[in-house]
């Protein structure tokens, strides 16, 4: 899937749930780092070096989706491609 279909599906998604109303800035920033949270979640209590039993990873996977989700989101309605703004991070940050 490229990521234009991913937001297409994502739009879908939404308007079908009736969640526009929902999709303001600050509530999508709000959502961004409770999904956050519970990626830091998935390590809490655990050292370092601690290996992801098969049901954390997918835990973790799951969670970073949800991450992912909201900051493709927070993209749409800023109208922005994820992508640009990341390649135009990292030529500031090797600047």
């Amino acid at each position: 899937m490229t990521y234009q279909e991913v937001e297409q599906a994502l739009i879908a998604f939404r308007d079908k749930k009736g969640w526009q109303k929902y999709h303001n800035l600050k509530d999508l920033a709000l959502s961004l780092n409770l999904e956050a949270s519970e990626v830091l979640e998935i390590f809490q209590w655990q050292p370092s070096n601690h290996d992801l039993s098969d049901e954390e990873r997918q835990h973790l996977e799951e969670e970073l989706a949800d991450t992912l989700i909201y900051a493709f989101y927070m993209c749409e309605k800023l109208q922005v491609d994820p992508l640009d703004i990341v390649a135009k991070k990292m030529k500031f940050n090797q600047g």
